[in-house]
């Protein structure tokens, strides 16, 4: 059942990438972050409310509070990072950054969760990685100083994106033991809410909601839904199964973020790219074996 759980949460990832690209063309990324993290919040206690989970929030111990709480910062500051990444870059070229958290988190599940190390692993990383090299890979064009300046700040958000989202696994897996996974995702969401309206009002961008236009409500709505059902799956599934084959499968939500991105934003692709997609999907599926 976690195996189907992960691909579901892949799917609802790779659709929430799109969407929340067309809501920020015309909205600032942090309050993007905030409202979408609304959502987000009220999808999560719906679901903790209908489950019954509510009735066993004082079960929870100090200790999953505090990596839960870890975890919901690891979390806020991978979409605050995820978002500016989006803004300034294709998706096409973001994602493929962003999806390496899933080489660091194999490695911190290895050291700290004590979860073995195999051949298949290592081959695994290995063709991730060279995957995401691929995908990244761009034409040698002559930029002029800002559009090197902008260059070089998607690439820094994209790869800070993936350092925390790494966090966020690990933390995440030791927070949710002995704790309902739905009530775990909710408290986490709660965290992230707090520190991304936080991080609004403190630069003022709250003053810029009236701007927003209806289409980026739309999809920033859609987007926070998306966001909402694939954490549900996510956190479901790397309750129940190992976070080294949880967190790969995942990260397969590549594949339909570049397939949208391609037929939607048309986003073109390079052969090198496509090699780097497969090789990566290659490097991901055969970690189920």
């Amino acid at each position: 059942m976690w195996i189907i759980l992960a691909f579901a949460s892949a799917f609802f990832a790779g659709v929430m990438s799109i969407l929340a690209k067309i809501g920020i063309r015309d909205t600032d990324p942090d309050l993007a972050t905030a409202l979408r993290t609304v959502v987000v919040a009220f999808f999560a206690w719906i679901i903790v409310f209908i489950v019954g989970s509510h009735m066993t929030i004082t079960d929870v111990d100090i200790r999953s509070i505090v990596f839960l709480v870890l975890s919901g910062f690891a979390t806020g500051g991978t979409w605050l990072c995820y978002l500016k990444a989006l803004k300034l870059g294709d998706v096409n070229k973001v994602v493929p950054i962003n999806k390496t958290s899933t080489v660091l988190t194999m490695l911190l599940s290895m050291l700290f969760l004590g979860e073995g190390f195999t051949v298949i692993k290592f081959a695994a990383m290995a063709l991730i990685g060279i995957g995401t090299y691929f995908m990244i890979e761009q034409k040698k064009i002559v930029l002029n100083e800002a559009n090197t300046k902008r260059s070089f700040k998607w690439i820094v958000y994209a790869a800070l994106s993936a350092v925390f989202a790494s966090l966020t696994a690990i933390l995440g897996k030791i927070g949710i033991e002995g704790v309902e996974s739905n009530l775990g995702t909710a408290i986490r969401t709660i965290v992230v809410l707090v520190m991304a309206w936080g991080i609004v009002f403190a630069q003022g961008r709250h003053k810029e909601i009236k701007q927003i236009n209806r289409k980026s409500w739309l999809f920033l709505g859609l987007s926070g839904l998306a966001t909402g059902l694939s954490w549900l799956c996510f956190y479901s599934a790397l309750q129940q199964g190992p976070v080294s084959v949880v967190i790969p499968i995942d990260k397969l939500s590549i594949v339909v973020t570049i397939a949208f991105s391609y037929f939607i934003l048309r986003e073109k692709l390079k052969k090198m790219s496509v090699l780097g997609l497969v090789l990566i999907v290659i490097g991901t599926l055969s970690l189920l074996i």
